[in-house]
């Protein structure tokens, strides 16, 4: 039987090893699905799982119920740490890249195709960090965390017309940004 947020939230407080069961078996799922979709790479996302269960663990205290439910919470840390393994990767990426150029070595086809995604990545965050910041949680909540439209409503305490809304508004935003910084990267000497 599935128990409340709340009956969770007092076994973490107690620091019982059953709330981390609990935690990992309603909320595993979701934090693997996030991971992989910063990062497709399913080791990459098993180790980020890992690592934010853990840090979870450790910072149950900073939990705070009024700013969202621990789905939300929880999300938001496996998203954040997902995209800085995806930033550190990106940096070794660089690095390799330089390291090939300096010896004279031929780059991969691999390599090009992880460096168009790497510029992708990088033009959807800059766009996401651009639009307002309702919309940017409403669509982080929709799109990293998997909630559906009414939870989010809840999640949030906005009529779901609003939540609809603010969708619509953001992926018409963010499909107009990411439009222009393509003609931009176009047009560059």
């Amino acid at each position: 039987m599935e128990q409340p947020d709340s009956t969770t939230l007092d076994l973490l407080t107690r620091e019982s090893p059953e709330a981390f069961e609990v935690i990992y078996d309603r909320y595993g799922r979701l934090a693997y699905t996030i991971a992989m979709r910063v990062l497709s790479d399913e080791a990459a996302a098993e180790d980020v799982v890992q690592e934010s269960f853990i840090a979870i663990w450790r910072r149950f205290l900073t939990y705070r119920p009024e700013r969202g439910s621990i789905r939300t919470w929880i999300c938001s840390i496996v998203r954040n740490r997902a995209i800085d393994r995806l930033r550190g990767e990106s940096g070794r990426l660089r690095y390799e890249l330089a390291l090939d150029e300096s010896r004279g070595e031929p780059s991969l086809d691999d390599t090009w195709s992880q460096v168009v995604a790497s510029l992708t990545r990088e033009r959807v965050q800059q766009a996401l960090r651009d639009l307002p910041v309702e919309q940017r949680q409403t669509v982080e909540l929709a799109y990293w965390c998997g909630m559906s439209q009414s939870e989010i409503s809840q999640t949030m305490r906005v009529p779901i017309g609003t939540v609809k809304g603010r969708i619509r508004l953001s992926l018409a935003k963010l499909r107009e940004s990411l439009q222009g910084k393509e003609e931009e990267a176009w047009h560059r000497p």
